[in-house]
């Protein structure tokens, strides 16, 4: 059995998110065409604080824009693993998603 993503417990993973800013837009040339296939913000956590939280949305979610340290809330979240290697040691991304992203 293919473990394809994991749903996390919102209030005790990440407790309060708040929106601090856009990350990246990835984007893909489609019959000669610019098309935005996903768009990613940064997040502040009050319970994960050594980093920044980075939620990957997609593009028909459309653009967000919050204001700073506004409270958000996500709609459907999953994270998913992604492992590389470099030389013989082996890492893991761990990947959040979601569908959608609003006001809290």
């Amino acid at each position: 059995m293919e473990l394809k993503f994991v749903i996390p417990n919102m209030e005790k993973t990440f407790g309060n998110l708040e929106f601090a800013g856009e990350d990246k837009v990835i984007q893909r040339r489609i019959n000669g065409q610019l098309t935005v296939l996903s768009r990613s913000y940064n997040l502040y956590s009050d319970v994960q604080r050594a980093d920044d939280i980075v939620v990957i949305l997609p593009a028909e979610a459309g653009e967000k824009n919050f204001a700073f340290e506004e409270k958000v809330k996500l709609i459907h979240p999953r994270i998913r693993a992604e492992g590389y290697k470099i030389g013989t040691r082996g890492f893991t991304n761990y990947i959040l998603e979601a569908d959608d992203m609003i006001k809290a």
